[in-house]
């Protein structure tokens, strides 16, 4: 199930089995001058980022993955066969299966095959970084763009233990200044990337930036980039002991919101005395003792807490699975749940694709 079964060049579309790797879905694309844009983590599949309706850095210009799914042809509880549609961009015939089946963890259906979206490979690449004095003129930084409408590629925030994971680990090029900053990406005609990367520099400098540093030469892309991708490494390269256990999760808030949430999540984390960072779009990570394990897992069930107090989510792109149950009850309240279930129970009634997975469920 690991094959991309047709490439639709005028179309921007292709149709692909489950198994099928995101990097090896653009390592095919590329002699077409075609690109998937979702990057979660390396080594995801096509499948499970429909399951999970993966993100990853290029979601600020590009969207999530529900955005780049047309169509999944996926295999209910009972056997039956069913194609959500067919290949159109839009589609007002009948309810959005495909959208239904997308992020819902495999619980209704198992995807066979799927239709997705693809856009011209982005060209002109330029990465830059600018740094600031603080975690909120980072944000208020971030929040000018949003609200500007600069379509930068990507838009990444790193906080300072993120960087001082990385220049303890060694897995970058370079060496970093360990102060908020903000990890960009652009792309496009020459003139486009001249006009955003002047942009983006006024706004960092009328919000503190010290330093800002842009390049369009691939080894620079490669360090810079590659810097923001080695964070989760070099965090659990921060492990005292072989026993230690590396914790994360993934609440969500709305951009306003991010400064209060990072300062928050920053103290609690200190006054526990663990190690921990903020870092993305956006995360939370904490590395701890293994006895102590208990203890970090209640602090990020307060930071996920503290994100629906904010009217954000407990998760933004890893899933509810089997540990934020009671929490989702919290986020969207039971009527909410009520319905998710009515709707597991039609599909499955005797709950056998992946049960107890996002609520609990008796079958008599």
């Amino acid at each position: 199930m690991n094959k991309i079964l047709h490439v639709h060049k005028d179309d921007m579309d292709v149709v692909v089995q489950p198994a099928v790797g995101w990097q090896d879905l653009n390592q095919e694309l590329e002699s077409s001058g075609l690109f998937f844009p979702p990057d979660p983590g390396p080594g995801a599949k096509i499948g499970g980022m429909i399951a999970m309706s993966c993100s990853g850095t290029n979601a600020y210009r590009h969207g999530t993955m529900k955005d780049w799914v047309i169509s999944v042809t996926a295999v209910l509880a009972d056997g039956t066969i069913v194609k959500t549609r067919n290949r159109p961009r839009k589609s007002s015939a009948g309810y959005d299966l495909t959208r239904l089946l997308v992020g819902s963890e495999g619980t209704l259906g198992l995807v066979t095959e799927a239709v997705l979206k693809v856009t011209a490979v982005p060209k002109n690449q330029h990465v830059g970084v600018a740094a600031f004095p603080t975690t909120r003129d980072a944000v208020k930084t971030a929040v000018s763009f949003i609200t500007s409408g600069l379509l930068v590629d990507a838009l990444e925030l790193l906080d300072p233990y993120s960087l001082m994971a990385i220049n303890r680990s060694g897995l970058s090029a370079r060496a970093w200044e360990e102060r908020p900053t903000l990890f960009l990406r652009f792309s496009g005609s020459i003139q486009a990337v001249h006009d955003q990367i002047h942009l983006a520099q006024q706004a960092a400098k009328a919000n503190g930036c010290s330093v800002f540093e842009v390049s369009g030469e691939l080894s620079d892309i490669e360090t810079i980039w590659g810097a923001r991708k080695a964070v989760a490494p070099s965090l659990v390269a921060m492990k005292k002991d072989a026993s230690d256990v590396f914790l994360s999760a993934d609440a969500a808030v709305p951009i306003a919101s991010l400064t209060d949430m990072i300062d928050w999540t920053h103290k609690i984390i200190r006054e526990a005395g663990f190690l921990g960072s903020t870092i993305g779009h956006v995360g939370d990570a904490i590395v701890c003792p293994q006895s102590e394990e208990d203890q970090a897992m209640k602090i990020l069930e307060k930071i996920q807490r503290k994100a629906i107090e904010l009217e954000g989510t407990i998760t933004g792109e890893h899933g509810v699975g089997l540990k934020l149950r009671e929490m989702l009850v919290e986020e969207v309240g039971e009527s909410a749940v009520q319905m998710m279930k009515t709707i597991k129970l039609a599909l499955d009634p005797q709950c056998l694709l992946n049960p107890d997975k996002v609520f609990r469920l008796e079958v008599e």
